[in-house]
């Protein structure tokens, strides 16, 4: 992507998102040396690197993970999705924004946060934890996932008593198996898988390499991407639909339910079922890189 695009795809980001300005290349490569030999100067004589790449677009995370956030020796298997973190960052200072209205603090371990579908990369409780002290309970239903996500926790101190990871064994189930008695999350986050199907992935990755121009045509995930990653019987829209009649059920031990919508057509779909479930507040919150749109919808009860 060349950079003057990236630039301007920052500007719509949150406000106290650490990306927003331009990557510092010379700064990111002092940091993190390995992202080195994936930089090269493009066609706006701007130093970047080739973000259909896979290689290079995990060392840039690895890069940025550790020069803004603090963490060490963070890696994912081959394979797994490698999210981009100003994106995933924007979402962690949304949260706090609706945290901050409704009990005006969100600094500290006092915050408890379940992020749903965690994946191997353990991006939102290393950035949310990094930037806001929260502490983090992170699910998974992929073993790999968790025991990655446990390794990068084990390799960095400061983490170690601050996030958890909890498998969850059962297959149609969000919160039951992990949600202990007695314990309370002020929110909970999660990052559903987008498609229907891996034929629906496969055409989205398509379509995602014709923006990348002057590139050939290729199924390959430059983000990566495992199956219970990117797609579900359903969609988005069936995944969270499952979330939020399950939240019924714990209703008095979290205190905030939220998900990322990615397609515009959920929202009415999911609404729907907010309403079924009597839901007593639902917020819809904007968000936008780019051209590209996507929300977050929380609930209460």
């Amino acid at each position: 992507m060349p950079q003057k695009l990236q630039s301007a795809e920052k500007e719509n980001l949150h406000p106290r998102n650490l990306h927003r300005g331009r990557y510092d290349f010379k700064q990111l490569c002092e940091t993190s040396p390995g992202l080195r030999a994936f930089v090269s100067v493009n066609q706006y004589q701007d130093e970047s690197i080739d973000f259909s790449n896979p290689e290079a677009v995990r060392a840039l995370n690895k890069a940025l993970l550790k020069h803004f956030y603090k963490v060490d020796n963070w890696d994912i298997p081959p394979g797994y999705l490698c999210p981009p973190i100003p994106g995933r960052a924007d979402y962690i200072h949304y949260i706090a924004d609706l945290l901050n209205e409704a009990q005006a603090g969100v600094a500290g371990d006092k915050i408890k946060v379940l992020d749903i579908g965690v994946g191997a990369s353990c991006i939102y409780p290393l950035i949310g934890n990094s930037i806001y002290g929260w502490q983090f309970v992170g699910t998974d239903i992929d073993p790999d996932a968790i025991r990655s996500a446990k390794k990068i926790v084990s390799s960095n101190k400061s983490f170690q008593d601050n996030i958890e990871l909890r498998l969850q064994t059962g297959q149609s189930d969000i919160f039951k198996g992990i949600i202990k008695p007695g314990e309370v999350f002020d929110v909970t986050i999660c990052n559903p898988p987008f498609h229907a199907s891996s034929q629906d992935a496969q055409a989205g990755t398509v379509k995602k390499w014709e923006n990348l121009k002057g590139r050939s045509l290729s199924t390959q995930l430059n983000f990566g991407g495992k199956n219970t990653e990117l797609w579900c019987a359903g969609g988005e829209a069936a995944f969270i639909n499952q979330i939020i009649e399950q939240s019924v059920l714990v209703a008095n031990q979290c205190k905030w339910f939220s998900s990322l919508v990615s397609k515009k057509d959920t929202l009415p779909i999911i609404y729907k079922t907010l309403k079924w479930v009597n839901a007593a507040d639902v917020r819809t919150i904007n968000m936008a890189q780019g051209q590209k749109i996507s929300r977050v919808v929380a609930w209460r009860f």
